[in-house]
């Protein structure tokens, strides 16, 4: 089974990348599951139906998200629809969601990290454990979100998930790490996917406003890049589908103009 996991995709144009590249990316890898971080999708911070829907129609089955997924109340309804879209698993007890997405004998589950961000939310590491039992027995692949932002808690959920999961993958800082590898018990690793968006930017945003930001410490508009070069980045997962073992994991990025 041949897996493309997209990093945050960031905008309108990241939105027009992911319907650029996505098609032939999936003839291309004949990839079997397509999952893209929508967080950031809508202006840059959020999610809204309609870039929800966008995303879908461009080729991708599963959108994940994290902290910034409740920027938008009215795609709330969708979270706890049928709609594949997922909110981070470990959010407290009836916050609008869910954070896992099963089907065909795969899941996929979405978690978020507590160092450096805000913290008020339970342990990945235990609610990992909670899902994994939940899906015993009906997914034997199970891909995983970790939307975080220290990687020492994203490597470390990784090896803590090692054989138990086909492939736990970094989200949120949108910067591509060089990590990638298959850990010893069989899943699949890398620190952070990236992100789909403006090459020249500021992970995605203007970089001016950024800069001064930096400069004045003053509260500002951080809005996101909307033309000019662009990247998707990503990861192509193999797994074999009759042990749920990662068979291999690369790099797949791609720039336009």
């Amino acid at each position: 089974m041949r897996v493309l996991m997209i990093g945050d995709v960031v905008g309108k144009l990241g939105r027009h990348v992911l319907s650029q590249l996505v098609p032939e990316l999936r003839r291309q890898y004949g990839l079997d599951l397509v999952i893209a971080n929508g967080e950031n999708a809508a202006s840059g911070k959020g999610l809204t139906p309609e870039t929800a829907q966008e995303m879908l129609s461009a080729g991708v089955d599963v959108i994940t998200s994290g902290n910034h997924i409740w920027q938008y109340r009215e795609v709330y309804p969708l979270l706890d629809g049928d709609w594949p879209i997922l909110r981070p698993l470990n959010y407290p007890e009836g916050a609008p969601g869910k954070g896992v997405w099963a089907r065909d004998g795969v899941a996929v589950i979405n978690l978020q990290g507590r160092v450096f961000m805000p913290h008020h939310i339970d342990c990945p590491f235990r609610a990992a454990d909670r899902a994994l039992a939940h899906v015993q027995g009906s997914a034997r692949i199970v891909i995983v979100d970790i939307h975080a932002e220290a990687t020492s808690e994203k490597v470390a959920l990784g090896w803590y998930l090692d054989g138990r999961a086909s492939a736990v993958v970094g989200t949120h800082t949108h910067v591509p790490t060089a990590d990638a590898r298959v850990l010893p018990g069989g899943t699949a690793y890398v620190s952070d996917v990236g992100m789909t968006g403006a090459r020249d930017s500021v992970i995605g945003v203007d970089v001016g406003p950024v800069i001064q930001h930096f400069l004045y410490q003053v509260p500002s508009r951080l809005p996101p890049v909307e033309k000019g070069p662009a990247v998707l980045n990503s990861v192509l997962i193999e797994i074999d589908p009759a042990t749920g073992r990662a068979l291999s994991i690369q790099r797949v990025d791609c720039e336009v103009a």
